[in-house]
């Protein structure tokens, strides 16, 4: 169906994530892996961060989105998919780039997972102090 339709495309990443997302003309659907994304993420939160750029430029209905992501958990991978539907609404009008820059969803997430330090037992954690 989506073989040689012309499409958008946009790259997004959070902590390990990485979603590649392409936006074709057509109805609403939202598929990630191959599979609905009401059978992929099980919670309603997960499901309101992916479509909050396409509520934001009023597009919901309108698109439908294909995903691959890989890495990461889900709220990860919710948050890598955004970052690509963003990023890919660009693509499709440069003119809705100040609406979804305020709303901060063109900015990766820098936060990362602290690595661990030699000497501890993890990033922060030491081991038991015992005086005698």
């Amino acid at each position: 169906m989506y073989d040689k339709a012309p499409f958008f495309y946009g790259t997004g990443r959070r902590k390990h994530s990485v979603a590649r997302v392409r936006l074709y003309e057509g109805t609403g659907k939202v598929i990630v892996n191959c599979r609905t994304m009401d059978d992929y993420f099980g919670m309603e939160t997960l499901k309101l961060v992916i479509r909050q750029p396409l509520e934001l430029t009023k597009t919901l209905g309108k698109l439908d989105v294909i995903v691959n992501v890989a890495g990461g958990g889900l709220a990860g991978q919710a948050g890598a998919i955004r970052h690509g539907i963003a990023r890919a609404l660009l693509q499709l009008d440069g003119e809705l780039r100040p609406a979804i820059k305020k709303e901060g969803y063109l900015t990766r997430d820098p936060r990362m997972k602290e690595r661990k330090k030699y000497g501890l037992k993890a990033a922060r954690k030491a081991p038991q102090f015992s005086k005698r």
